[in-house]
C-alpha cells in the first residue's frame, strides 16, 4: 500500500513508502500537523484510536470498513464490514481486539484482527437503532451513546449484555425528537458524562444505580457537541451553535464559556484534552478547518493553526500520551497528527511510538 502526497507546498519528509507534508510551527505553543492520505476516496475516515501495539486504528464511516495505519511505514491496512454497516467510532481494547458502533445497521461489532472474524451485538431495542459513539472503561467494558435512539448504554464485552438508560424528552427544538446523545467520555470514578446535542444539557449516568443527571448550560441555544474531563474531574465541552468552549464544575453546576477565536459560526466539533489539561479542538466552520489550542490553567487560547487538507470536518479526536500527539480524521480523506508542544507542568516519558 501507497501513502499518497497530502501537499507539496511545505517541508517534505520521507517516511519509506511515501512522503508527507509537515506543518511547521508558528510559534512555540503550536502543535506541528502532519497528514497521511487515505487511499480509499470518499469514505470519511474519522475517529482514530492507537492500539497498544501503535497501530492507529480508524472507520471509513462511507466506505463500510475498520483500518489501521502504519505510521512508520505509512502502509494502510483495511478491513472490510458487512455491507452498509456505516461504522461510526471505534476503540482496541488491551487484547487487540476492535470494537465499532454499527451506526447505520443497529449493532456493536466485534473485529478481531488476527483472524478478520467479526461478531455482531444487535442493539436491544428497535428504538436504538444508530449506536453512535464508544467509550472503553478501566475494567474493558463499553459505555456508548445512541443519537437518534435517545439514550446511553453500557455493553459488557465479556457477556454480550447491554443495558439502556433513556435521555430526556425535551420541548422541541426544530432538530427533531430526543435531546441527541452524543459525545461521552468517562471521569476517573468511571461514570459517563454525556453531551446532550438536541439540547443544552449536559449529563452524568452513575455507574453502579445507571441513574441520569442533566446539568443546564445557561443560554437555552446551546448545543454541546463533544466534551473531554480533566484531571480534575471538570468537563470541557465545545458549543457547536454558539462557537464556544466551556467549562462546567460538576459540584457546583458553575459553567464558564468562552468565544471561540474563529467567532459563533466557528462550528467546533473534534475535542481533546492532553496530559497538561490543554484542551485542543477544531473549529469546522472556516475553510481550512483550525486546529484550536486552550490552556485550562491561564483560561486564554494559545494557538490557532490551519488544518493544511481543508479537513472539511474533524469529528472526534484522540490523545496519546506516549507520544504527546492528537490523532484526527478528516472529512477531506486524511489521518492526521498534530504533535503537541511539550507539557509546561508534568513531563512526559521518551514516547515509544514517534
Amino acid at each position: 500500500m501507497r501513502l499518497s502526497l497530502v501537499r507539496a507546498l511545505l517541508i517534505s519528509v520521507g517516511l519509506g513508502l511515501a512522503t508527507t507534508t509537515l506543518l511547521e510551527a508558528q510559534t512555540a505553543q503550536d502543535p506541528e500537523l502532519l497528514e497521511w492520505t487515505v487511499p480509499w476516496d470518499r469514505t470519511r475516515p474519522r475517529d482514530p484510536y492507537v492500539a497498544p501495539d501503535g497501530m492507529v486504528w480508524f472507520v471509513g464511516q462511507a466506505g463500510h470498513y475498520a483500518a489501521f495505519l502504519d505510521r512508520d511505514t505509512g502502509e494502510f491496512t483495511r478491513f472490510d464490514l458487512v455491507d452498509r454497516t456505516g461504522p461510526h467510532n471505534l476503540v482496541v481494547a488491551a487484547d487487540g481486539i476492535v470494537w465499532y458502533t454499527g451506526n447505520a445497521s443497529k449493532h456493536i461489532g466485534r473485529l478481531d484482527p488476527e483472524t478478520g472474524e467479526i461478531q455482531q451485538y444487535p442493539m436491544p431495542t428497535e428504538a436504538s437503532r444508530d449506536p453512535h459513539t464508544l467509550v472503553l472503561t478501566d475494567e474493558g467494558d463499553l459505555w456508548f451513546t445512541v443519537q437518534g435512539g435517545n439514550s446511553i448504554g453500557k455493553f459488557w464485552t465479556a457477556t454480550g449484555e447491554m443495558r439502556l438508560v433513556e435521555a430526556p424528552e425535551p420541548p422541541s427544538t426544530g432538530r427533531g425528537r430526543g435531546s441527541r446523545p452524543y459525545g461521552i467520555a468517562l471521569d476517573s470514578h468511571q461514570a459517563p458524562w454525556i453531551a446532550l446535542f438536541g439540547t443544552n444539557l449536559i449529563a452524568r449516568v452513575d455507574p453502579e444505580t445507571f441513574e441520569l443527571t442533566t446539568f443546564p448550560l445557561p443560554d437555552e441555544r446551546s448545543r454541546p457537541r463533544r466534551l473531554v474531563i480533566d484531571s480534575n474531574d471538570i468537563i470541557w465541552y465545545v458549543d457547536y451553535t454558539l462557537g464556544r468552549l466551556g467549562r462546567l464544575d460538576p459540584e457546583t453546576g458553575d459553567v464558564t464559556e468562552w468565544d471561540n477565536p474563529g467567532g459563533e459560526q466557528s462550528r467546533p466539533y473534534g475535542v481533546a484534552i492532553d496530559s497538561d489539561d490543554r484542551v485542543w479542538f477544531v473549529e469546522t466552520g472556516p475553510d481550512p478547518n483550525t486546529f484550536v489550542g486552550f490552556d485550562t490553567h491561564v483560561e486564554d487560547f494559545i494557538s490557532v493553526v490551519p488544518i493544511e487538507s481543508g479537513g472539511g470536518a474533524v469529528r472526534h479526536m484522540y490523545y496519546e500520551e506516549a507520544s504527546n500527539s492528537i490523532w484526527f480524521g478528516t472529512d477531506t480523506g486524511t489521518i492526521g497528527r498534530a504533535k503537541l508542544p511539550p507539557p509546561r507542568r508534568r513531563s512526559v516519558s521518551e514516547p515509544e511510538f514517534r
